[in-house]
């Protein structure tokens, strides 16, 4: 990546690293955390609902380096950031699988998503979150995907707007926006 760096930051930072889907976004995210001492702690935020999802959550598994420790928190991830401990290096993968677990569990996705995006405000170590960039597409055709793929929007910019570093990846590139 001629002219641009995706060194760490010194002390307690927050990047997010957007991008859509398979564009390599996971990967970059676990090499920025995996650049640091280990362990490094793995936030999971997919629920396996069917066989598909069951063999890609254990792909991305078998792909990750020893080192990692993985809490799956489909819900919970406000609270799961808020209790590690300072210091502790930690992938969030992903955001966007979080925001649709929230609206599909009926919560208020407003409240969960300041609730949220207040701890991330805050990071005690380096902390590395990754989300799709959903708006490219086409306009959904139902309510529920238009709300979604809104809310998701809202979330991205809300968190890049606190972030130290926001980095979009697009085949497998990663492109610093800040």
């Amino acid at each position: 990546m001629p002219g641009q760096t995706l060194d760490i930051p010194p002390g307690p930072s927050l990047t997010l690293v957007l991008g859509g889907a398979r564009s390599g976004k996971s990967r970059l995210a676990e090499s920025l955390v995996t650049a640091t001492p280990a362990p490094w702690r793995y936030l999971a935020t997919a629920q396996a609902f069917d066989d598909e999802m069951v063999e890609r959550i254990a792909v991305h598994r078998a792909g990750r380096a020893a080192g990692w420790e993985t809490d799956e928190v489909p819900l919970a991830l406000a609270e799961a950031l808020s209790a590690l401990p300072p210091g502790c290096p930690v992938l969030v993968d992903c955001l966007t699988l979080w925001l649709s677990n929230v609206l599909l569990a009926g919560h208020d996705p407003e409240a969960e998503c300041g609730r949220l995006a207040d701890v991330l405000a805050r990071p005690c170590g380096l902390w590395v979150v990754v989300a799709n960039e959903v708006g490219l597409g086409i306009v959904p055709d139902n309510a529920l995907a238009r709300r979604f793929r809104d809310h998701a929007g809202w979330l991205n910019q809300r968190i890049a707007a606190t972030a130290d570093r926001v980095i979009l990846t697009a085949a497998g590139l990663p492109l610093r926006l800040k």
